[in-house]
């Protein structure tokens, strides 16, 4: 059975996973769908039709805004928001206030076991990979590889993460794949190469 605290706001239309808790002044919106043992903080919203995975973190004042969708065990540290307008604008040309059919609404996956810091933003239309770890404070504009370390404003590339977090050290070519070696593990990771076009 889910946990939800009682000054949390969850429409009758989301779905709960079991385990999972909703802590105080919390918002959850129709048509989103949480799996188990997740743990949302204080003053969270969840926007319509949002997916979150099962064994999630989202940490206290995180924003998470309709066509996001979220894997497994990613954790999204406080003050994170993940956007979905590329063109935000309170009025048309004409001076009328922007409804819904007004603006094309861009997605965002974070894919299973990533981590995104504290105060960061997501623009529209990206992907956070597998693993991945975006650095706190970061505005991410470009798709994030696989077990890649990003950070800054915008965010770049820093290296890559290994699955239990450590940031790698040792790495070996091999043709168009990278072996990441963990130093504290020692886990072996075979990873794409990143293009010198991406972050």
């Amino acid at each position: 059975m889910a946990q939800v605290h009682e000054t949390a706001e969850v429409s009758e239309k989301a779905g709960i996973g079991e385990g999972t808790k909703v802590w105080n002044f919390s918002q959850v919106r129709e048509g989103a769908s949480i799996g188990s043992n997740c743990i949302l903080g204080k003053n969270v919203y969840i926007d319509t039709g949002v997916k979150i995975g099962s064994s999630c973190k989202i940490q206290n004042n995180s924003s998470i805004y309709h066509g996001t969708t979220i894997e497994d065990g990613v954790f999204i540290g406080p003050h994170v928001v993940l956007t979905n307008d590329k063109n935000p604008r309170a009025t048309t040309k004409e001076g009328k206030l922007r409804g819904e059919r007004d603006w094309k609404c861009g997605r965002i996956l974070v894919k299973k076991g990533a981590s995104i810091g504290a105060r960061s933003v997501i623009l529209p239309d990206i992907t956070i990979g597998k693993n991945a770890m975006v650095g706190a404070g970061s505005v991410v504009t470009k798709n994030v590889a696989d077990y890649e370390l990003v950070y800054g404003n915008p965010a770049r590339h820093q290296g890559y993460v290994c699955t239990c977090g450590e940031k790698i050290i040792s790495i070996e070519e091999k043709g168009s794949a990278l072996i990441l070696n963990c130093g504290k593990c020692g886990e072996k990771i075979t990873s794409k190469r990143k293009n010198d076009t991406d972050i």
